[in-house]
């Protein structure tokens, strides 16, 4: 079919420009009366039509109107004249080639087709958090498993279990919580500074002991509560200081 009047097929139906159409008409009353004069016969935006600004050339930009076939169809039918049959003529055609089977299917393989990229953008997408997510699960999975060993024992837990988990001694573990101003030692048993006292990070337990010529004596241990254990766990990985369990990991 000789194409008449340029057709935009790049929406979900054809549409066709209202100027080229007033162009074609051979109209002599200027594009916007006439156009909106055509508009006041109960058609409707976004339905029958859609405007948008074109682009400015050094000029002032103007409305343009895209128009739906069915619409053009009936405008040309309103002009009365030989163009306007012959363009009518013509939209009438286009609609008949446009209904037909093969074009139905092309339509619908292409609608398809898009899906189908869409769906793959989709999944690429998806696949991309789901990658970012299981990093962040990883990184905060060693956090994880060590908090759980801590709440899986309600009970207190001496330094020397503590240095353990970050593979040291007792000895070198309280002289690091010594030298980060946590606790300090006297009379040879350790307490919290007062910066850190009075939270529930630790309890005292007396220990009982016979010396070698028998005596019985006592002597009190700080022990570290889940707390406090959490609360060392906090403030030593602010000190690049992990457990073992973290740094196998």
């Amino acid at each position: 079919m000789t194409e008449l009047i340029k057709i935009n097929y790049d929406t979900e139906q054809p549409t066709v420009s209202a100027r080229e159409l007033h162009e074609k008409l051979n109209i002599e009353t200027p594009f916007k009366k006439w156009i909106d004069r055509m508009c006041e016969y109960g058609f409707e935006e976004s339905k029958d039509f859609w405007t948008k600004m074109s682009e400015s050339t050094g000029g002032r930009p103007s409305t343009e109107y895209e128009l739906t076939i069915d619409m053009a169809k009936q405008i040309c039918m309103i002009q009365r004249t030989p163009e306007g049959r012959e363009c009518r003529q013509y939209f009438i055609d286009l609609e008949k080639a446009w209904n037909t089977p093969e074009q139905i299917m092309a339509r619908a393989l292409k609608m398809a087709d898009q899906s189908i990229e869409s769906l793959k953008e989709r999944c690429k997408f998806l696949g991309g958090q789901v990658e970012e997510q299981q990093k962040v699960i990883e990184e905060l999975q060693p956090k994880a498993t060590y908090y759980d060993l801590i709440l899986q024992c309600p009970d207190l837990v001496s330094t020397t279990e503590i240095a353990k988990d970050y593979g040291m001694s007792a000895t070198k573990f309280n002289r690091l919580l010594h030298d980060l101003k946590i606790q300090f030692k006297q009379s040879g048993v350790w307490f919290l500074y007062q910066k850190y006292a009075g939270f529930g990070y630790t309890k005292t337990k007396t220990h009982n002991y016979s010396d070698e010529y028998g005596g019985q004596h006592s002597r009190q241990h700080m022990y570290w509560t889940q707390k406090g254990r959490l609360f060392l766990y906090d403030l030593l990985k602010e000190e690049g200081i992990v457990p073992m369990i973290e740094q196998a990991a």
